[in-house]
């Protein structure tokens, strides 16, 4: 199995809903379709803040990637957040994960991308291993926090 990558487009917003569906369910996160749809759609149609990758073959994909985009005076530029990376449960411990993230990150330097940055759940010691296999290291003196608005 090959984890090309297809940048999303429009007529791909079903297939990916469906993969966030999974993701979501996995993870535990509550969400309606309606929502879902809303919040994927302005990635597939070019919107300036970031963009979704299907993984795989585009008819028939086996996971997803979203990146959001943000700016970082301190690392220079323009950052990159990992905001979802999902590969269909039988698949994962391939190496897919390894080969997307090889494959994006020189491609987002490429674009100006100064830095890559996503959170990994502390007791996820595979993702965290393959993840600072990748040259991803904790900022231990920060911590992430969130406060939804709306």
């Amino acid at each position: 199995m090959s984890a090309k990558l297809h940048l999303a487009k429009p007529e791909d917003l079903d297939r990916l809903a469906g993969l966030v569906a999974r993701y979501h369910e996995f993870e535990g996160i509550t969400q309606s379709e309606e929502a879902r749809r809303a919040a994927l759609a302005p990635l597939l149609e070019g919107t300036p803040h970031g963009v979704a990758y299907l993984i795989g073959p585009r008819t028939a994909p086996v996971g997803y990637i979203v990146i959001s985009f943000g700016y970082s005076v301190e690392l220079g530029g323009i950052d990159g957040f990992v905001d979802e990376f999902f590969i269909r449960e039988k698949l994962r411990g391939r190496g897919l994960g390894g080969e997307v993230l090889r494959t994006l990150l020189p491609a987002l330097a490429g674009h100006g991308v100064k830095a890559l940055h996503l959170e990994v759940d502390r007791e996820n010691a595979r993702a965290r291993s393959l993840y600072g296999r990748l040259g991803f290291e904790s900022r231990e003196k920060y911590h992430l926090m969130t406060r939804v608005l709306g």
